[in-house]
C-alpha cells in the first residue's frame, strides 16, 4: 500500500484527470482520502460502481453531495453496464478541454480502494482485457497503461486502503463490501453490525430474503432466526452463527437481499462529529498526561 502510494505521488503531476472508484453501497467509506489528498485541485470523475446493488435514492443524495465540489463529477455504472466505457471518455473530454480539442494525450489515473471493480471498469473502457479481475482484494499488482484510440491514456493503480481508518463504522462497511478480506476481521463480528444495520433500515429486505413471520428488534435474535430458517445447526442442536454470518454478509455481497445502501450523507456528517470530538477528547488527555509529567519531573528535581 505505502509503495503503491510513493508511486502514485511521483507520477500524478503528469496527470491530467483523476477517475476513482468509490462502491455505491458506501461511497464516503470507500472514498479514499489519501487519494483525495494526491488530487489536490485536479479534476476528478467519481464513479459509483455497482450501483444496481444500491438503493438508488441514496446514490441519487450522494452524487449531488459530491458535486458541490465544483471540480467533481460523478458516474454511476452497474455490473453488467455496456455503454459505460464511451460516457466515460466523453466525461474526461469535457472535464479536461484544452487536451481535448488541441488532440493532445490526456493522462487519466484511474484510483480506488481493493475490489471496488476498478480492474473491470479499465477493460470495459479499453475494449479489450487489459487488467486482471477478480472477486479477492489486490489483484493489481503495480500501475499499468492502457493507450485508447481517442487520445487518452489510462493509468491503472493498485487497489489501496489508507493505512488508518478512524471511523470504525467504516471499517465494517468496508468489511461488509469485500474491500478488506475476511481473514482481517472475524465474519461474526462483520455480519453482527450489518444485521444491526438491515433491521433498523432494510427489515423488508430481510423478511423477505430469509422468509420469516416478522424481524426482531435484536441482532443476535435475528441471526438465530435467519440461521434456524436456513438449517445451520450445529451439535447438540444451537445455532452455527458462524455459518449463519458467512450466508448473510455473502449475501449482500451479491445482492440477494436487493439494493441497499449501508450509509448516506447525513449519517456520515454526524459519525465525522462524533470522530472529531473523540480526536479533540484524546489530544486534550494526552496534553494532560504530558503537563502531569513534566510537573513530577520538576517536583523530582527540587529534591
Amino acid at each position: 500500500m505505502h509503495k503503491a502510494i510513493r508511486e502514485m505521488n511521483k507520477i500524478l503531476a503528469d496527470v491530467d484527470l483523476v477517475i476513482e472508484l468509490l462502491d455505491a453501497r458506501l461511497p464516503s467509506s470507500s472514498q479514499n482520502p489519501v487519494i483525495e489528498k494526491l488530487r489536490q485541485n485536479k479534476p476528478s470523475i467519481k464513479i459509483l460502481s455497482k450501483s444496481d446493488l444500491a438503493d438508488a435514492a441514496t446514490t441519487s443524495l450522494w452524487q449531488a453531495h459530491f458535486e458541490q465540489d465544483a471540480s467533481v463529477k460523478t458516474l454511476t455504472t452497474t455490473l453488467d453496464q455496456q455503454d459505460k466505457a464511451q460516457k466515460i471518455i466523453r466525461l474526461c473530454q469535457t472535464l479536461v478541454p484544452s487536451k481535448a480539442k488541441a488532440n493532445l494525450h490526456m493522462l487519466v489515473m484511474i484510483a480506488g480502494i481493493p475490489n471496488v471493480g476498478k480492474s473491470t471498469l479499465v477493460n470495459a473502457v479499453s475494449g479489450r482485457k487489459a487488467a486482471k479481475t477478480g472477486n479477492e482484494p489486490a489483484i493489481t499488482k503495480g500501475q499499468q497503461r492502457i493507450k485508447l484510440t481517442e487520445g487518452i491514456i489510462l493509468l491503472d493503480t493498485p487497489g489501496i486502503l489508507w493505512p488508518k481508518i478512524e471511523n470504525e463504522n467504516s471499517g465494517y462497511r468496508l468489511a461488509a463490501s469485500g474491500a478488506i478480506k475476511d481473514t482481517a476481521m472475524g465474519i461474526e463480528e462483520v455480519a453482527f453490525y450489518l444485521a444491526e444495520y438491515l433491521i433498523k433500515h432494510y427489515p423488508a429486505a430481510l423478511k423477505e430474503r430469509y422468509d420469516l413471520p416478522s424481524i426482531p428488534d435484536a441482532e443476535f435474535e435475528f441471526m438465530e432466526m435467519m440461521g434456524a430458517r436456513r438449517g445451520c445447526i450445529s451439535a447438540g442442536g444451537r445455532i452455527d452463527l458462524e455459518k449463519a454470518s458467512a450466508i448473510l454478509v455473502n449475501e449482500f455481497r451479491a445482492g440477494m437481499l436487493g439494493p441497499i445502501t449501508l450509509e448516506t450523507p447525513d449519517m456520515i456528517l454526524k459519525e465525522d462529529v462524533i470522530i472529531e470530538q473523540q480526536k479533540q477528547f484524546k489530544a486534550a488527555r494526552d496534553e494532560e498526561r504530558k503537563r502531569k509529567f513534566r510537573s513530577g519531573r520538576r517536583d523530582n528535581q527540587t529534591f
